[in-house]
């Protein structure tokens, strides 16, 4: 297989701060033995979904989306690349003066810094699954490592158009004093659990194969 060099859309080879979230990893199956493969964020099924305790009582729950972005896989390589980017303006916790306060200065940010950016070029599979993904997340301007687990990754074909399809649910959680975010500690909790929910796609020539007959099964009558 011709070597391809592991460099995303748009030169994305710097930190995370200088490139675009291209999924929580989109993060694709591909045949075994074939060439590197390219697979678009779909944004009709990328959110991602935070929550946090709140004054120890309940917690408080939020989304931002869709992600844009795309993923690289060389399943035969055992190696991949994620770039990801969060709209962070698009926050919707359902309360539209809480999603004020959490975009303000001394939280989020959002005026000052409305992206966020997530690139991963560590993969590790399972039975030909990936189960981690290791990156960086850039948040607020300040960049720190973080880590995407799978909860579920399924892949499938649909016919119209001819393309496959594959996406799961990955989680991580990070502090959010670590991108100076204190304000509320610590009646407000430090630590914040991400769940990211991504589908990707690719296009695929030709019509669907035909299932194979069992062997030894008799023609269909």
């Amino acid at each position: 297989m011709a070597a391809r060099p592991w460099r995303m859309r748009g030169g994305l080879t710097a930190p995370a701060a200088a490139c675009a979230v291209a999924l929580a990893a989109t993060f694709t199956v591909a045949p075994a033995g074939a060439a590197p493969l390219e697979y678009t964020l779909d944004p009709d099924h990328c959110f991602a979904w935070f929550d946090l305790l709140h004054f120890g009582t309940s917690t408080l729950r939020g989304r931002f989306g869709p992600i844009r972005g795309e993923v690289v896989l060389d399943r035969e390589a055992g190696r991949g690349e994620a770039a990801l980017r969060i709209d962070m303006r698009t926050l919707s916790t359902g309360i539209a003066l809480l999603d004020a306060r959490l975009a303000a200065a001394d939280l989020l940010d959002s005026s000052a810094s409305p992206q966020a950016f997530y690139v991963s070029r560590q993969f590790r599979f399972e039975g030909g699954r990936p189960v981690v993904l290791r990156g960086e997340l850039t948040l607020r301007g300040k960049s720190r490592p973080l880590e995407l687990h799978a909860l579920r990754f399924a892949c499938r074909e649909l016919d119209e158009p001819r393309r496959e399809v594959c996406g799961g649910d990955f989680e991580a959680s990070l502090l959010r004093s670590d991108y100076g975010m204190t304000f509320g500690l610590p009646f407000v909790a430090d630590r914040v659990r991400l769940q990211i929910e991504v589908e990707g796609w690719r296009p695929l020539d030709g019509p669907r194969p035909a299932p194979s007959q069992a062997a030894g099964s008799a023609p269909g009558r």
